[in-house]
């Protein structure tokens, strides 16, 4: 049955559409252009857009993209109208750009800003909400950092490229913080066994606690606590 299928199988229509094999030199052809367009594109905006990508920077790739890919292979495509789009991006960006420059308004309104994630050990929890970064995300690419407790930093800000930028306290400056290696979080308490330090799991707010009932964070108002960590970040 299947081998009756595949010969009756239109080979041609399945590996070309509705093209010519003629058509494969051209679509060579019209990537070895669009492929030259990128480059040159690129150029003309400098290492600023080929970076780290900022949202603003992100669309401008994804228009160059759009843009370069479909006349690639779409024989419909005209190469000219898609250089015309190429060239309306560049000079869209550089007017974007240029305004960005001069208007620190503007760059916010563009690209957004900088916000503080962390400080003196705890969360920031009104930024932290405002971005949607999961805990687990977020632990994630602090673990990255040779972080194991939120006590070894003493401030951390996602930069307008998304990436999370770090400073550490020096060893001796350390606290007792909330621990984020994987599992830490599970097994959250309500009521104090042993007295020492215990940590926040929702903002990373860390005191000392004696034998008793846990009570509410001062901070966020939440009630589940863990075991805090003063251990020492390894480098």
């Amino acid at each position: 049955m299947l081998s009756v299928f595949l010969l009756n199988l239109d080979w041609k229509e399945l590996l070309l559409g509705h093209e010519e094999w003629s058509f494969l030199l051209e679509i060579i052809l019209r990537t070895m252009i669009m492929f030259l367009a990128i480059i040159i594109g690129l150029r003309i905006l400098g290492k600023r857009g080929v970076k780290q990508l900022s949202i603003f920077e992100l669309v401008v790739i994804i228009g160059l993209g759009s843009a370069a890919g479909d006349p690639m292979f779409n024989k419909d495509v005209g190469i000219i109208s898609s250089l015309i789009v190429f060239i309306v991006i560049i000079l869209l960006y550089t007017i974007v750009t240029f305004f960005i420059g001069k208007s620190k308004t503007f760059e916010k309104l563009v690209e957004g800003k900088s916000i503080c994630l962390i400080e003196n050990g705890e969360f920031s929890v009104k930024n932290f909400q405002k971005e949607n970064l999961g805990s687990d995300e977020f632990f994630a690419e602090l673990r990255l950092k040779g972080v194991s407790q939120l006590g070894q930093i003493e401030i951390a800000i996602e930069e307008i490229s998304g990436e999370i930028s770090v400073f550490f306290y020096e060893d001796q400056y350390v606290k007792y913080g909330l621990p984020i290696m994987p599992d830490s979080l599970e097994n959250p308490l309500k009521s104090i066994h042993d007295e020492g330090y215990y940590s926040c799991t929702f903002c990373g707010h860390t005191e000392y606690k004696t034998a008793g009932n846990s009570e509410n964070c001062p901070s966020c108002l939440k009630d589940e606590w863990v075991v805090s960590s003063n251990r020492k970040r390894i480098t």
